[in-house]
């Protein structure tokens, strides 16, 4: 897991993808963290991104790097412990002006049914189960 997260993290922006209705929608993101060895994802739950994850938790997210990139395919799940959302906004402390871990809109999702592929144009895909 840390593999995929360092991945993440070194790309900065990672694309998720969603389902609205017969649409697909995708749109960049920044955060990532892992807390109690679950990979997580912030947003506001105002967002049309947590109205169409709420009703289709099937996600994937995709980014690359340096000629590899890694997809991530997966379930999200809300986790509306402060705890949780305390881990993600600690990570990323230049987002408290807009967040909160006691306040009612943030929102943070974990990975669960996930799998992580990391591809090469030079090896073999790398699997990872999450």
């Amino acid at each position: 897991m840390n593999e995929v997260l360092d991945f993440l993290r070194k790309c900065w922006t990672y694309y998720l993808a969603t389902v609205e209705w017969d649409q697909p929608r995708v749109r960049p993101f920044w955060t990532i963290n892992i807390f109690e060895n679950k990979l997580y994802i912030q947003t506001w739950k105002s967002k049309n991104v947590s109205r169409q994850i709420q009703e289709n938790p099937k996600v994937e997210i995709c980014a690359a790097l340096d000629w590899r990139w890694i997809r991530v395919s997966g379930e999200l799940v809300r986790d509306e412990r402060v705890e949780a959302k305390k881990s993600m906004l600690d990570r990323y402390p230049e987002l408290r002006g807009m967040y909160d871990e006691n306040d009612h809109n943030t929102e943070v999702l974990y990975f669960k049914n996930a799998v992580a592929t990391i591809y090469s144009f030079t090896q073999e895909p790398k699997v990872i189960e999450l």
